[in-house]
């Protein structure tokens, strides 16, 4: 299998499909392109581990720095893909190289999400290394204002504390981690942070966020509420990074669209990670998915595709999050209406709370329980439907009912 295949984006996506390109056998020149100025690294580390100083970047890589020449794996830093001619298979780089392809993968990630107001100084955004240093000296400088109480936000207020700072968090929903736990369940993260004096207000529609004569931020709310600090983080989420595809002419739509075997709408040409827009057969239409587990599993399907390998049903969605010791993972798909059934006790934080539709289980949450999450995932994907009282019954233990499952499946 000899050609060469370019990668544009070295996140766990690009550098996963790279990794999975040489394990299964392809011995054509790879090209993998990452704008960082750094190896690939694990990004959830971002906003924990990193932010406090807990581990250096080394500690935090996907594969040792000497990994990607051992595996004859030309890996460009500091580094984008400028545009693309699908029809010819080739690309320009950002240093006026231009490349011809047999495959190109697009892993280009996402963007954090900013205010139109975003002034240039003291409000700041997360998304990489290159974030952390600035947001750092924001915590020891003076109380931080965080706008989102999403994973990236809340993660952030718990490393602040923990550095000692001040902090308050503002957000647009009812409730936060809405888009991703029932409300049951934040209460819980409510709690959490309340125990560590930080104030989450809800239900606050900005008008903008705005600068105080060089020595602090004001955030104003539609209603005329205002507050203020030293500094703010934007952490609203973020958008799929599709300039490079949109530019290329590839079919978009709330990320690149790619079909079941990861291909776009242009010949020879993928897309896996934060940025795709996969279509998922069992749930009938396109979805984007920007959990870390979610991109290597895509990084490594793609891969295979490419090859002309076969490639499953992308894999249930899950992820975690960790906040002031606390571990909180999910997976699936959570929706208002679903009926929740709670293992365990929400009060001393030992729980999975389970989503069913149509005695389906469609989604989790659990704090306290990684192994049940992992027998949630696997129910899942197997379409496994219960009486509301056989999900409730802790007597019949989850990984039990996987194996009933898989048994029926036979």
């Amino acid at each position: 299998m000899s050609g060469r295949i370019v990668i544009a984006g070295a996140g766990v996506a690009g550098a996963t499909a790279a990794r999975t390109l040489r394990a299964e056998g392809y011995t054509g020149r790879i090209v993998l392109v990452g704008a960082e100025h750094h190896p690939p690294y694990r990004r959830p580390m971002v906003s924990k581990d990193l932010l406090a100083g807990a581990r250096g970047l080394d500690r935090c890589l996907l594969e040792p720095e000497r990994y990607w020449a051992q595996h004859d794996i030309d890996l460009r830093v500091a580094t984008t893909v400028a545009d693309i001619d699908t029809g010819r298979g080739r690309v320009w780089l950002s240093d006026g190289e231009s490349l011809g392809y047999d495959s190109l993968l697009l892993a280009t990630g996402a963007r954090a999400r900013r205010i139109e107001q975003h002034p240039p100084v003291r409000v700041r955004t997360l998304r990489d290394v290159a974030d952390i240093g600035p947001l750092r000296e924001a915590i020891e400088s003076g109380p931080l204002l965080i706008i989102g109480a999403g994973l990236v936000g809340l993660e952030v207020a718990a490393t602040a504390r923990g550095l000692g700072g001040q902090v308050r968090i503002l957000h647009a929903g009812a409730t936060p981690l809405d888009r991703i736990v029932p409300q049951e369940i934040s209460r819980v993260v409510r709690d959490l942070h309340a125990e560590h004096d930080v104030r989450i207000d809800d239900h606050v529609r900005l008008a903008g966020v705005a600068q105080i004569d060089g020595e602090g931020v004001i955030a104003t709310a539609s209603d005329g509420r205002t507050w203020t600090a030293s500094s703010a983080l934007v952490a609203i989420g973020a958008a799929p990074d599709t300039a490079l595809a949109r530019t290329a002419g590839i079919a978009v739509d709330n990320g690149i669209l790619v079909d079941e075997r990861y291909r776009t709408s242009a010949p020879g040409v993928f897309a896996a990670g934060d940025v795709a827009s996969r279509f998922i057969t069992r749930r009938g239409g396109h979805e984007r998915c920007e959990h870390w587990n979610s991109a290597l599993a895509q990084g490594a399907a793609a891969a295979k595709s490419m090859l002309g390998q076969p490639v499953s049903e992308p894999e249930v969605p899950w992820g975690w999050s960790s906040q002031y010791g606390v571990s909180l993972h999910f997976a699936g798909w959570m929706q208002p209406h679903d009926e929740l059934i709670v293992r365990g006790s929400i009060e001393s934080r030992n729980f999975i709370a389970l989503a069913l539709s149509g005695g389906a289980l469609s989604g989790a949450v659990a704090v306290g329980r990684p192994r049940d999450i992992r027998a949630v995932r696997q129910l899942i994907a197997s379409g496994a439907v219960r009486a509301s009282a056989d999900w409730a019954d802790e007597s019949l233990d989850l990984a039990q009912l996987v194996g009933i499952a898989l048994s029926a499946l036979r």
